[in-house]
C-alpha cells in the first residue's frame, strides 16, 4: 500500500497520518462539543465541515453537531465508508485546502470529552497468560484455569457510568477486604490497572436474534484503548461465587479517540490455535479467525517525580479468544448489542517478563517490587500516574497511534463521609 501524503502541517510521523483519522467529542472555549477527526496535531471539525457542506461530508445527515459518537455510529457502515472515504480525500488533496482548513482546530487548543456515550460496558478474560498468571495467584494451591476458560470467552458486565474520557483522575476506591482472619473497611491497598483494547459497537443488533461469528464485525464502529482499574484487595474478597462487583466498577479509562476498524485493516493476523475446538456457535471461518497486531504499553509515573517510565510491552496479537466470538457469545442467549455498547478484551498480557498488563502480574502478587525513578512500587499510591499507549504498522512504514488511556490517581472521599 502507498502511503498517504497530506497537506496538514505535521501530519506524517505523527501517530495521526491521513490512513488514520480516528474519530473524537471536543470542544474549545465555552463552545458546545461536538464530533471531530484527528490529523497529526490538528482535530477537523466534522461539525464545521457538514455545515459549511464542504467535500460531502454532511450526507450523512446532522451526526456531527452532538456530543458523542453515537448518531454517527448508529448510521452505520455504509456512512463510516463514506465520510472515511470524503476525509482522506479532503486532507490529501491540496486544491481542497481552502475548504478544510477553516474547520482545522489545533489539539492543544481542545479539550476532549468521552468520546462515546457508553450503552453496555462488558470485560472480557482473552488473554491466556493473564487468565493462568492470576490463576495461579489467587489459587495457589488449584490449577491455574478454570475448566470452563478454554471452552467459552469469560466476561462479566461492568458499570457504564463510571467510563471517564483518557486524563479523568480516578480516586482510590473504599471497599470490604480481608486482612488475616478479619474483615475490614477501607480504602484500596491494592490499587492495580489493566491493559486492554476495547470494542465500540456502532450498529445494534436484533434483541432474541444471536450474532454469528461471520457477522459480528459489521458492528463494530472501532477500537479504543482501555483501562480496567481494579482494587484487587476487594476483588480477592468479594469475587467468589459472582465475580468481580466493587473491585472493578469503580473507574474504567477510555481513550479520547476511537479509531475506525477499517483503518487497523492492515494488522489483522491469524490467532493462535484453540484446543479444546470450540462448540459450533463460537467456530470461525478463515476469513474471520483474526486478532490485531497492535503493540501496547504501560508507563508509570510515580507521584512526586519527573519519570515516566515503560514498565510492559505486549501486544494484542497473543489474545486468544477473537472479538468475532466475543460477540457471538455475548449474544448467544438472546441478548442485543446496543449502539455505545464497549466490549474490552480484558488485560492483555504477553509470556515473557515485562509483557504482562497488570501491576498483580509485573510484581508476581507484589512480591518484586518495580523500581521506576528511584521509587519503589507493587501497587498504586495517590498521584501515581498511568498512561496506557497502543500502536500499530498499516503499510510502507507507516504507524499510527491509538493515542492514549491516562489518568492520575487521587485520594478517594472518605469512607462514611459525607
Amino acid at each position: 500500500m502507498t502511503a498517504l501524503r497530506s497537506w496538514v502541517p505535521g501530519a506524517d510521523g505523527s501517530g495521526f497520518p491521513a490512513e488514520h483519522l480516528p474519530y473524537g467529542v471536543f470542544s474549545t472555549g465555552d463552545g458546545p462539543a461536538r464530533v471531530g477527526a484527528r490529523i497529526g496535531d490538528h482535530v477537523v471539525d466534522l461539525a464545521r465541515l457538514a455545515a459549511d457542506d464542504a467535500g460531502g461530508v454532511g450526507a450523512v445527515g446532522d451526526v456531527f453537531a452532538r456530543p458523542s459518537l453515537n448518531a454517527f455510529m448508529a448510521a452505520g457502515p455504509d456512512a463510516w465508508r463514506h465520510v472515511r472515504s470524503r476525509l482522506t480525500e479532503l486532507v490529501c488533496d491540496a486544491a481542497a485546502r481552502p475548504l478544510v482548513e477553516p474547520a482545522l482546530v489545533p489539539v492543544d487548543r481542545t479539550r476532549a470529552h468521552l468520546p462515546v456515550e457508553v450503552a453496555d460496558y462488558v470485560d472480557f478474560y482473552s488473554s491466556l497468560e493473564h487468565a493462568t498468571n492470576l490463576g495461579r495467584l489467587f489459587r495457589p494451591d488449584g490449577e491455574p484455569l478454570l475448566p470452563n476458560w478454554r471452552h467459552l470467552p469469560v466476561g462479566y458486565h461492568g458499570r457504564a457510568g463510571t467510563v471517564a474520557v483518557s486524563g479523568t483522575p480516578v480516586p482510590r476506591p473504599s471497599g470490604q477486604r480481608r486482612v488475616g482472619d478479619e474483615v475490614v473497611f477501607g480504602p484500596s491497598e491494592r490499587l492495580d490497572i489493566e491493559l486492554e483494547v476495547a470494542a465500540v459497537v456502532g450498529v445494534p443488533s436484533v434483541p432474541g436474534r444471536p450474532v454469528p461469528t461471520d457477522r459480528a464485525a459489521e458492528h463494530v464502529f472501532g477500537i479504543a484503548l482501555l483501562n480496567d482499574w481494579s482494587a484487587r484487595d476487594i476483588q480477592a474478597w468479594e469475587y467468589q461465587p459472582l465475580g468481580p462487583f466493587l473491585g472493578k466498577s469503580f473507574a474504567t479509562t477510555l481513550a479520547a479517540w476511537v479509531t475506525p476498524l477499517d483503518a487497523l485493516a492492515p494488522c489483522r493476523v491469524p490467532g493462535r490455535p484453540q484446543d479444546p475446538e470450540p462448540l459450533p456457535y463460537l467456530r470461525l471461518r478463515p476469513e474471520d479467525d483474526w486478532v490485531l497486531a497492535v503493540d501496547l504499553s504501560v508507563a508509570l509515573r510515580p507521584a512526586g517525580t519527573a519519570v515516566e517510565e515503560v514498565v510492559s510491552r505486549t501486544s494484542a496479537a497473543g489474545l486468544y479468544w477473537r472479538l468475532p466470538q466475543q460477540i457471538a457469545h455475548a449474544t448467544v442467549n438472546g441478548a442485543h448489542l446496543r449502539t455505545g455498547d464497549l466490549l474490552a478484551s480484558g488485560t492483555v498480557s504477553g509470556p515473557a517478563p515485562g509483557t504482562e498488563g497488570s501491576l498483580i502480574e509485573l510484581t508476581r502478587g507484589g512480591r518484586e517490587p518495580l523500581e521506576v525513578g528511584g521509587v519503589r512500587r507493587t501497587f498504586l499510591e495517590d498521584g501515581d500516574e498511568v498512561v496506557l499507549r497502543g500502536e500499530a504498522a498499516v503499510g510502507d512504514g507507516v504507524r499510527i497511534s491509538l493515542g492514549e488511556a491516562r489518568a492520575r490517581v487521587v485520594p478517594g472521599a472518605v469512607p462514611g463521609g459525607r
